[in-house]
């Protein structure tokens, strides 16, 4: 019997479906990209899509990493949407009060100190400890959230959330940032904007505000009765919803009236940066064109992922199984591969056990080097999280709920 995770296999959690792990394994390794560019790209820190005279390999290596974070949160709304059935209110209250919290201490505790590798301090924020939250932080606190909304109802919680992804963007007028004081109000940036604050012991940095998030958390749970229809008639049901929402997305973001704060015009550079222009719409926070073009190609994949076979399903399935045990572990394999480069190109290690944005700016290497060091991150991994995911597959222990 072969040992490999099979798309097919049983796994002990039955309300598994393999092209949601699918779609979630694909975009794990998408995100690995992405993360490995952010300590691997010479020049430092930065947001590529900004930049004018991008080429065409750098944007690509950009964009293709937005589906990310709306696969993760949509799918984790899915999956508990899922649970129904098997639990009853009060036991996925519960679960995700546990869960919930368990993430916010992760993304604190856990992931900031695999970005920094300074956990008691950084000398550059006046000797603070960065906070860097990003989408386990929202996941962490939509699942608070969700915890009491479940109690409304399915159909509730996807209006509401389709409500919230919507007109989000009402506040834009009404309620611009730093609006209610200082232009690095906590609140406000914690709500709808992103930036950076002092609190405490944390120098906090936010890059992933929650109202729209949670909205789409909300949306993902208030979805999960199309992903428990008849396979063939769910997988028309969600080509039907991409291809709408990737239509209104063209439509939407052609006319530029609404959903998107960044309006995009013609280029002098030509006709392909014009479309760069065109694609570049706001992940932070999620606009509204965002996630109709994030969002509506992951519901097509979702609808052909059950006509793929062979082993690239079967090994994606196997990392869309193990997400957090691959989350946390690339961010400590990856910036640990980063100082053994910064000393091999003749960096000190004090330099290189930090955030990547202080990384000396002639650090790093070209896009093909990433490329080559993001090949090798997902190998060395691939052994440990098939022994996770065959743990996960054969056993019920409570606690794996949480890994």
């Amino acid at each position: 019997m072969t040992q490999s995770i099979s798309s097919n296999a049983t796994d002990q959690r039955s309300y598994r479906l393999s092209n949601i792990d699918m779609v979630r394994g694909l975009v794990l390794l998408i995100m690995a990209i992405d993360h490995t560019r952010d300590f691997f790209m010479v020049g430092g820190f930065a947001l590529p899509l900004s930049q004018p005279d991008i080429g065409p390999a750098l944007y690509f290596t950009r964009w293709i990493t937005h589906f990310c974070a709306p696969a993760f949160v949509f799918l984790a709304g899915t999956s508990i949407g899922l649970m129904e059935g098997r639990k009853t209110k009060t036991e996925i209250r519960n679960f995700l009060i546990k869960r919930g919290l368990w993430l916010l201490f992760v993304e604190i505790a856990i992931i900031s100190t695999a970005l920094s590798f300074r956990p008691l301090g950084e000398a550059a924020m006046g000797g603070l400890t960065i906070a860097f939250i990003q989408v386990i932080w929202v996941m962490g606190i939509a699942m608070l959230i969700l915890a009491f909304f479940q109690y409304l109802g399915a159909r509730v919680c996807l209006f509401t959330g389709i409500a919230i992804i919507i007109f989000q963007h009402l506040l834009d007028p009404i309620w611009p940032l730093g609006s209610m004081g200082s232009g690095n109000d906590p609140f406000w940036l914690f709500l709808h904007g992103r930036g950076s604050h002092a609190l405490g012991p944390f120098y906090v940095m936010n890059m992933y505000p929650l109202l729209a998030w949670v909205g789409v958390m909300l949306l993902g749970y208030g979805a999960a009765y199309i992903f428990k229809k008849e396979p063939s008639s769910r997988d028309k049901y969600l080509m039907k919803v991409g291809i709408i929402s990737i239509a209104l997305f063209i439509i939407l973001r052609a006319l530029d009236i609404y959903g998107e704060p960044n309006p995009w015009q013609i280029q002098e550079q030509g006709l392909l940066a014009t479309f760069f222009d065109f694609m570049h719409v706001s992940k932070y926070p999620p606009s509204f064109l965002f996630l109709l073009i994030t969002l509506g190609p992951v519901a097509i994949i979702c609808a052909l992922a059950d006509k793929w076979t062979g082993w690239i399903k079967d090994t994606l399935v196997m990392f869309g199984r193990v997400p957090f045990a691959f989350y946390v572990a690339h961010f400590y394999l990856i910036h640990t591969l980063s100082i053994l480069f910064g000393l091999y190109q003749g960096f000190e290690i004090g330099q290189m056990t930090r955030f990547f944005f202080l990384y000396p700016p002639t650090y790093g290497t070209d896009l093909v080097g990433v490329y080559a060091v993001w090949i090798l991150v997902i190998a060395t991994l691939y052994p440990f999280c098939k022994w996770v995911a065959h743990v996960k597959a054969r056993r019920k222990d409570w606690w794996l709920s949480y890994l």
